[in-house]
């Protein structure tokens, strides 16, 4: 995996400095995930493992399936990801873009598992607290695992807030096991 999000790394970094100088990262954040949704496509993904079909003609088939969801650049970036034979990294390639992006818009992504559910309050004022930490703009997504036991367990990209039992108790497992 780790040579995958390797390989991916300058695409994404030229295709969003390319999205921030042409003032359209939403149009090629939809383009690329779209691309990316197409790929893991099984016929997709047959064309684009058929010797018989040129580096050409698979990008230009994918920029028409993409349809108008595939600007400009996006079509740019499959030629020469065609050229390269890189296809595959077109959704590593989509998720590091969004990654970029959420930089750049100073926000986060923040995926809440809750051993119950939060209500409206607990979640706004969660989202309240995470922002002035996380000093961004906080969209949480909130889910239940009832084998947390309780607590929550919190994730914005790599930082990771272990707050539940279930963690708790690992970790005291693991400290008399040492």
């Amino acid at each position: 995996m780790a040579e995958l999000s390797t390989l991916a790394r300058p695409y994404a970094k030229a295709a969003f400095s390319a999205a921030v100088e042409g003032g359209s990262t939403a149009a090629w954040s939809i383009g690329l995930e779209t691309l990316a949704m197409i790929t893991e496509t099984e016929a997709v993904t047959e064309l684009l493992l058929s010797p018989s079909v040129n580096a050409l003609d698979k990008a230009k088939t994918m920029a028409s399936i993409a349809g108008d969801l595939c600007n400009e650049g996006t079509s740019n970036l499959l030629v020469v990801l065609s050229e390269n034979e890189r296809f595959a990294l077109l959704p590593e390639i989509s998720a590091q873009f969004e990654l970029l992006k959420a930089e750049h818009d100073k926000s986060a992504d923040v995926v809440v598992t809750s051993a119950f559910a939060l209500s409206d309050a607990q979640q706004n004022t969660l989202a309240v607290k995470l922002s002035a930490k996380l000093d961004r703009a906080v969209t949480l997504t909130v889910n239940v695992d009832s084998a947390l036991i309780g607590g929550v367990i919190i994730r914005a990209g790599d930082l990771v807030i272990d707050d539940s039992v279930r963690g708790k108790l690992s970790k005291l497992a693991e400290a008399m096991n040492s």
